[in-house]
C-alpha cells in the first residue's frame, strides 16, 4: 500500500495545452482511421473488388476487411521510424508530421477512382494509402501518449495519460456521425455513387486544426531534462531491445484483447447488425455512436482510477468484464431488437474503457526515457498487429463459417485471458521517476 500523499496541483495553462493537442490530434487521426474501417464493412468490396463482389459478395466482404488488417502490418514499421526520431528530436515534431501524413492519405482515398474506372490500379491505390494510414498510425499513439504523460505531475498520470486515449472513441463518434449525417442526407444511390466520400474529404479540414494545436504545445519537460542531462541515444532501438524486450512483449501482449474487442465495435457491429441481423444502417450507426461515447466515459474514468488503484488492478478489472460479457452481448444483439443491441454495445464500453483508459501511462512507467517513445510505440503497434488487426476478418470467418456470434464472443474471450495474464506478470509502476533513465523492473 502507498503513503498518502498531498493533493496534486490542477493542471496550468501550457498542461491544459498540451492534453487539448494530444486530444485534437488523436481524435483527427483515428477519425480518419476510422473512416477507413467503416467504408471498408460498407462500400469497399462493390467499389474496389467489383469483379470478386460479382462472384462472391462473401468473399469480397472478407477481402475489403483484410484491407483493414493490412495497415496493421506496417505500424510496427511506423513506430520504429517514429520511436526513433522522437526519442531523437522530440515526441511533438513526430506529431505534427504524423498528423499530416494520415491526414494526405485520407484525403487521396476520398479521391480515389473505383474499379470500374482504373481497373486493378484501383485496389493497389486504396491498399497503398490504407499502408501509410498504418504507417502514421504506429507512430501516432506513443508521441501523444508521452506528451500528456511526461506534462503529468506525479499523481495525475492516469487521468492525464487518458486524454490521448479518449481520442479513440472520440473519433470514432465523428467518424460515425459523419457517416450518419451523409447516409440521412442521401439516398442509397447517391451514398453508394459518392457519398461515401464525404467523410473522407472532410479529413481536409480536420489536419488543418489539429496542427495548428499542436504547433501551439511545448515540448515534453522530461525530454528537454534528457537532452539537458545527457546526450539522447544515437540507437535507441538497439538499447531498447537490449534492456527492455521483455517490457515490449509484455506491452504487446496487454493491449491485444482490448484493440481486437475494440475493432468489433469499430468496423464489424455495423457490418453485423445489417448484414447478419438485417437491422437498418439508421439505427445501427446510432447504437454504434451510443457505445463509443461510453468507451469515452469509462476511458476518462478508468484513466482516474488508476491513479488510485494502480493501473494493473485497474486493467484486470477491465479484461474481467470483457471476458464475462461476451456471451451475453451476441445473445442480446442476436433476438435483433435494436435497443437491446445498443444495450449490448453500451455494456461492452465499460470492459473497453477500463482497459484502454490507463494505457498511457501504464507504458510510460514501464520504459525508461532514453527509450520511453520506441518502447510504447513499438509495443503497442504489435498489439494492435496482434489484436486488432484482423479481428473484423476473423469475426467474419468465425461467423460464416458456424452460423453463430457466439464463436466470436469466444474469440475475444481467449485474447481477454492472454491479456489479464501478461498485465499480471507487470510489476505496478504507478508514480515510478519518469525522468529516471535506468531500467524500470518488471
Amino acid at each position: 500500500m502507498t503513503n498518502a500523499s498531498p493533493r496534486p496541483p490542477s493542471a496550468s495553462r501550457e498542461d491544459r495545452r498540451v492534453l487539448a493537442g494530444a486530444l485534437a490530434g488523436t481524435t483527427i487521426e483515428w477519425y480518419d482511421f476510422f473512416i477507413y474501417a467503416q467504408a471498408a464493412g460498407l462500400v469497399f468490396a462493390p467499389h474496389f473488388f467489383g469483379p470478386v463482389n460479382e462472384r462472391a459478395p462473401g468473399l469480397a466482404t472478407l477481402i475489403s476487411l483484410a484491407t483493414i488488417g493490412i495497415s496493421f502490418l506496417f505500424r510496427p514499421l511506423g513506430a520504429v521510424v517514429a520511436g526513433r526520431f522522437g526519442d531523437r528530436i522530440g515526441r511533438k515534431r513526430m506529431l505534427v508530421l504524423t498528423l499530416l501524413l494520415m491526414g494526405a492519405a485520407t484525403t487521396l482515398i476520398g479521391l480515389l477512382p473505383t474499379y470500374g474506372r482504373i481497373g486493378l490500379a484501383a485496389p493497389v491505390a486504396l491498399i497503398l494509402l490504407r499502408i501509410l494510414q498504418g504507417f502514421s498510425a504506429g507512430g501516432e499513439w506513443g508521441g501523444a501518449a508521452l506528451l500528456s504523460v511526461e506534462h503529468a505531475p506525479r499523481g495525475r498520470r492516469g487521468w492525464y495519460g487518458a486524454f490521448p486515449q479518449i481520442g479513440v472513441p472520440i473519433g470514432l463518434i465523428l467518424a460515425t456521425g459523419v457517416l450518419w449525417a451523409v447516409d440521412a442526407a442521401t439516398t442509397e444511390g447517391q451514398f453508394l455513387a459518392w457519398g461515401w466520400r464525404v467523410p473522407f474529404l472532410l479529413s481536409v479540414a480536420l489536419i488543418a486544426v489539429g496542427y495548428l494545436i499542436r504547433r501551439a504545445v511545448e515540448e515534453s519537460p522530461v525530454f528537454r531534462e534528457l537532452e539537458e542531462r545527457t546526450r539522447t541515444s544515437s540507437a535507441p532501438l538497439r538499447d531498447l531491445f537490449r534492456g527492455e524486450s521483455r517490457n515490449v512483449v509484455l506491452s504487446a501482449l496487454i493491449f491485444i484483447a482490448n484493440n481486437a474487442a475494440g475493432y468489433l465495435l469499430i468496423a464489424y457491429f455495423i457490418g453485423y447488425g445489417t448484414g447478419v441481423l438485417g437491422l437498418p444502417r439508421s439505427s445501427v450507426l446510432p447504437a454504434t455512436v451510443v457505445g463509443a461515447a461510453g468507451w469515452l466515459v469509462f476511458t476518462l474514468l478508468a484513466g482516474a482510477l488508476s491513479d488510485r488503484i494502480g493501473r494493473v488492478r485497474t486493467f484486470q478489472i477491465g479484461y474481467a468484464a470483457l471476458f464475462a460479457w461476451m456471451v451475453p452481448l451476441f445473445l442480446l444483439m442476436d433476438t435483433r431488437d435494436i435497443g437491446l443491441f445498443t444495450v449490448a454495445v453500451l455494456v461492452m464500453s465499460v470492459g473497453l474503457g477500463l482497459s484502454y483508459g490507463p494505457m498511457s501511462a501504464l507504458y510510460a512507467e514501464m520504459f525508461p526515457a532514453s527509450v520511453r517513445y520506441s518502447g510504447a510505440a513499438i509495443g503497442y503497434a504489435l498489439g494492435a498487429v496482434l489484436g486488432g488487426a484482423f479481428a473484423p476478418m476473423i469475426a467474419e470467418a468465425l461467423m460464416q463459417s458456424t452460423g453463430s456470434g457466439l464463436s466470436v464472443g469466444a474469440y475475444i474471450m481467449v485474447l481477454c485471458a492472454v491479456s489479464g495474464a501478461a498485465v499480471s506478470m507487470v510489476k505496478e509502476p504507478k508514480d515510478t521517476d519518469l525522468g529516471d533513465t535506468r531500467r524500470t523492473p518488471v
